[in-house]
């Protein structure tokens, strides 16, 4: 395998440069109370919007693991990516409820559409699960690509990326994390299209790759007895998932909420699905090409994981290998700039303010910058845990956002669509919800040692889409049945919050904030989508 040249760690370290001017930059700017340091002043256009949602969502261990699911045979997975149909849902349908009640955080946007208990309920757990997954997975994955590309030690590695990044955070807040992001998202494009191009010319054109693979490898429609990829449970939890992720999650919607109005959020969130959908061709695709090469004898690696960085340091040339080698330093970093700014925008808006709702905005912008911090060593704390944490525990920290994703988007979902729906109800499905996903991981993580004839061992084994689907089900029937069985809420609790209750002057500045340009943005996206889903069938 060929090592980096030092025209690649020119262009490594002029990435570094880069980021460095660019937070100083915005380091220098005023951040002297919270709508600044955790929203960006509320100012953020269309582009710099887009690019943030982009860089949030492609981590490293998206990019590896995207790769390997081409270069493992995992192509029914790829609907994943298909997302960006949902990308554009949060601009049209839930960004105008969450930007006319004017709220921070998710959290609080429940607390105006039911009541303070659920609220708190989200705040706690979305922190909690975010340092338990979020943070650990993403420093764990980026320790392993940083050791393994640039041939350092792990823990130097992991440590330097999480400490760089959070400086930036720490000081910057959202308007660093945003314009950061937007020059990380042009530079891994940029890199990743690169590698791209190169690895399919390398094996004989789209038409080379296709001959070297087994006939039928590229469908990702397997039939409903498929024991892993079942296509119905498939298209149903992927959905779930995904309107939990892009529409109701602090970590993407923050993106979302420091636009400068609905109009700019809502072209942010079309160009993001836009860019939402070029993972596609710049992480699967590399991945399936790395296989071709494989089975044409020109490549070799042991783990489907080990395809993309394979396929970087054999078929890319000096100076290349190190744009992508910054494009994957720069999915790292921005992942984990999210993840800090989103913990500290919810530990200081949710749970000090609520504490201390006279501290001025001067103390709580500190508080933010300390919490960030806090998480900040909270990632460093973790490496050791990660390293040394099971295999098969890592997969299931990657898989269990299935089971926390059916009652969040239950609650969501029917609280703007359906005004009946009351705070008893939602806390119930929450609550529920909540201890039935903590049963099931369990059940799961422990099947091999109980009776195969038990409730709790088939409980467990249930494919995971399929469980999801029918808990989504289970999660929306107990929402609507606790609310229709206890008081209905009143006009006042509901009013502009949902599809139900919007005022006619509400419905007219809605169509006011959007043109044809919009429309025709928004299905472009959704032709792609189904374009992709097309290719991919037989």
């Amino acid at each position: 395998m060929n090592q980096f040249s030092t025209l690649d760690w020119v262009v490594i370290g002029s990435y570094f440069l880069l980021l460095t001017a660019v937070a100083i930059w915005v380091v220098t700017r005023k951040q002297s109370n919270t709508e600044d340091y955790f929203l960006a002043g509320r100012n953020l256009g269309w582009f710099v919007v887009g690019a943030s949602i982009f860089a949030s969502n492609i981590g490293s261990e998206h990019v590896v693991g995207l790769a390997g699911s081409g270069a493992g045979g995992k192509i029914p997975l790829l609907i994943y990516e298909l997302h960006a149909w949902l990308v554009i849902t949060l601009g049209w349908v839930f960004l105008p409820f969450y930007y006319r009640s004017g709220v921070f955080t998710m959290p609080e946007f429940l607390e105006r559409r039911f009541n303070a208990s659920t609220r708190w309920f989200l705040s706690i757990f979305s922190l909690l699960a975010y340092v338990l997954t979020k943070v650990s997975v993403t420093v764990y994955a980026g320790g392993i690509v940083i050791s393994s590309l640039l041939h350092i030690d792990f823990w130097f590695g992991a440590l330097i990326t999480v400490i760089l990044t959070g400086i930036y955070t720490v000081l910057g807040g959202m308007r660093a994390v945003a314009y950061t992001e937007a020059i990380q998202t042009v530079i891994l494009v940029i890199g990743a299209a690169t590698l791209t191009i190169v690895s399919v010319q390398s094996a004989g054109g789209w038409s080379g790759v296709k001959e070297a693979l087994p006939a039928g490898y590229m469908n990702m429609w397997r039939p409903n007895t498929d024991p892993d990829f079942p296509w119905l449970p498939l298209v149903l939890t992927s959905s779930i998932v995904g309107t939990w992720y892009w529409c109701t999650d602090q970590y993407i919607v923050q993106r979302v909420l420091a636009a400068r109005n609905i109009q700019q959020g809502r072209r942010g969130t079309i160009f993001g699905g836009l860019l939402k959908l070029l993972p596609i061709f710049l992480f699967l695709v590399p991945g399936i090409v790395a296989l071709a090469l494989k089975n044409k004898g020109e490549l070799d690696w042991n783990s489907p994981d080990q395809a993309f960085a394979t396929l970087l340091m054999n078929k890319m040339p000096g100076g290349l290998r190190g744009l992508v080698a910054a494009g994957l330093l720069a999915a790292l970093m921005s992942s984990l700039a999210s993840i800090f700014n989103s913990c500290s925008t919810l530990f200081t808006v949710d749970i000090y303010k609520k504490l201390r709702p006279d501290a001025p905005e001067s103390q709580l912008v500190n508080v933010g910058r300390v919490a960030t911090g806090f998480v900040v060593i909270l990632g460093i704390a973790w490496i050791p845990i990660m390293q040394n944490i099971s295999g098969v525990l890592y997969e299931y920290l990657q898989s269990v956002q299935s089971y926390i994703a059916p009652p969040i988007t239950a609650v969501f979902l029917l609280g703007i669509f359906f005004k009946r729906i009351n705070s008893q109800g939602a806390m119930a499905t929450l609550l529920i919800g909540l201890l039935v996903a903590a049963v099931r991981l369990v059940s799961e993580l422990s099947r091999n040692s109980m009776d195969p004839n038990s409730f709790f061992y088939t409980f467990g084994s249930i494919n995971f889409l399929t469980f999801a689907a029918w808990f989504f089900l289970f999660c929306v029937i107990l929402c609507v049945t606790v609310s229709m069985l206890t008081p209905a809420p009143t006009a006042d609790q509901v009013r502009g919050l949902t599809f139900g209750s919007l005022s006619e002057e509400q419905k007219a500045a809605n169509r006011a904030t959007y043109s044809a340009v919009d429309i025709i943005g928004s299905l472009v996206v959704i032709a792609i989508v189904v374009l992709v889903m097309v290719s991919f069938t037989g």
